[in-house]
């Protein structure tokens, strides 16, 4: 597989939606197999999963990031290199009286130490990051 973006949780949950943004799909179905998500966004949606009552709505979203997500999108960690840029962001954002969400510069550390474009639907949650390719999905 040749990783060329990371996918933010709401383009991966966008098929599952009840009424699913078709630009986002269509982007989805153009860069496959060019797509990989961060285990923070992994977490994410397990998360999501876990904590519906037990339904079928519970258990097609199981299946879908099992069978789908899983063996379609490469996961990748948040390793020793991805904190670290994490951190020099942090410190400098913090400097400048700006707080985004751990979780999202989690994500943005794994997207810009791999140079990968983050996809998302949230471009303002990534904004005040240097050095990270963001796209509008």
């Amino acid at each position: 597989m040749n990783e060329r973006y990371l996918v933010d949780t709401c383009v991966i949950s966008n098929p599952r939606h009840t009424r699913p943004d078709p630009g986002t799909s269509e982007l989805l179905a153009r860069h496959d197999g060019e797509l990989a998500t961060a285990s923070v966004v992994w977490h994410e949606l397990l998360c999501g999963v876990e904590r519906l009552a037990p339904s079928r709505r519970k258990e097609a979203l199981w299946h879908y990031l099992h069978d789908v997500v899983a063996e379609t999108v490469v996961i990748l960690p948040y390793d020793s290199v991805a904190a670290e840029w994490h951190a020099r962001q942090r410190a400098e954002l913090s400097r400048r009286g700006l707080t985004p969400s751990f979780p999202d510069g989690q994500i943005a550390a794994i997207a810009a130490t791999r140079g990968l474009v983050l996809a998302t639907r949230n471009v303002k949650h990534f904004e005040c990051f240097a050095g990270l390719q963001v796209e509008q999905w």
